[in-house]
């Protein structure tokens, strides 16, 4: 019997906290975070942490508030 199981059925799904560019609509910064919105920046690069505490100072001026996505996670086969 060969079962295929969905992604939300083998794991949660992944949220990201998105940060899109006032001005330029495929540019922004997306970090990876709970349901909440919550990033964990232990968890991140130094690049990425620098990036996301950049992005949070330019809210309103270079990039829109921040909005949490799902992003739901296909296994390989």
């Amino acid at each position: 019997m060969n079962t295929m199981l969905t992604a939300s059925a083998q794991q949660p799904p992944r949220f990201e906290l998105r940060f899109q560019s006032l001005f330029d609509d495929g540019r922004g910064y997306a970090f990876s975070c709970d349901e909440a919105g919550h990033v964990d920046i232990d968890t991140l690069s130094s690049k990425a942490r620098l990036n996301y505490f950049y992005a949070r100072t330019v809210i309103g001026r270079e990039v829109a508030m921040p909005a949490v996505r799902a992003s739901m996670v296909t296994a390989a086969a």
